[in-house]
């Protein structure tokens, strides 16, 4: 397989291999492609949370107005009574 690098990219793979860390420029790219492969598999991780998070609120029922003032006033008495001796 031949694969086909901007300038920059062949740069920064070269530069890895010059750097010691890697023996060969397949090995940036194997190491690359490994790297891709895990962020592919979070991402997909990640989008079923969602999907199960958006299902459980989904099946929580509707949802009912706030009454501001009333969050208000108990925000007050909690941090009263924090407050308080």
């Amino acid at each position: 397989m031949n694969v086909s690098l901007t300038p920059e990219l062949e740069k920064w793979v070269q530069s890895k291999v010059e750097s010691g860390m890697y023996t060969s420029a397949s090995e940036v790219i194997r190491e690359s492609l490994r790297l891709l492969k895990e962020q592919d598999a979070l991402k997909e991780i990640r989008l079923a949370e969602l999907r199960r998070e958006i299902q459980l609120g989904i099946e929580s029922g509707n949802s009912t107005p706030l009454n501001m003032d009333e969050i208000i006033a108990k925000a007050k008495q909690q941090r009263q009574e924090l407050e308080s001796p």
